[in-house]
């Protein structure tokens, strides 16, 4: 009987806590992200101008090592997928090392700035454990992968594959 019941909370603990968003929890649709022109949006206007495309977003920071160590990646990314939407959304605490951030590693696309942080309202509201982080999502507006981390490309690559191909 002990078996079976921590059996159970194994499954039950296994699958919980590695669940695969398919949406954005409705807190992070209303949060504040900033342009780079210094002008305010929201994420969810973030996400539709991007409905009808499929999307890679990026959780970055210009002071977080691993994400500049992944920037070739996210190159390698742009060239295999350019009919892919790219939005980098960065964590930075200053609006100016967010700007030299994104002119020093030449990143092409679309880009915002959550001024509170990595532990802030935005990053809570979308689990932010960790950066780099990449979210897939498909033309629909749905996620198909919400966790990625710099060590999953061929994932991410793999995901990017499969929705080309379904056209």
């Amino acid at each position: 009987m002990k078996k079976l019941i921590i059996l159970s909370m194994f499954f039950i603990l296994s699958t919980s806590c590695h669940s695969q968003e398919t949406t954005f929890p409705r807190e992070s649709l209303k949060k504040a992200l900033i342009k780079p022109d210094n002008t305010n949006t929201y994420f969810a206007e973030v996400l539709n101008k991007h409905v009808g495309k499929t999307t890679v977003i990026e959780v970055w920071a210009s002071w977080c090592s691993d994400c500049v160590k992944a920037m070739p990646k996210v190159k390698e990314l742009q060239a295999a997928h350019p009919e892919v939407d790219y939005v980098f959304i960065s964590m930075d605490k200053d609006y100016e090392k967010w700007l030299a951030g994104i002119e020093k590693h030449e990143l092409k696309g679309d880009h915002y700035w959550a001024t509170d942080g990595m532990k802030g309202q935005f990053g809570k509201s979308i689990n932010l454990d960790w950066i780099p982080r990449y979210i897939v999502i498909d033309k629909t507006g749905k996620i198909i992968i919400y966790r990625a981390i710099e060590t999953d490309f061929e994932k991410i690559d793999e995901a990017l594959n499969k929705l080309k191909d379904e056209k």
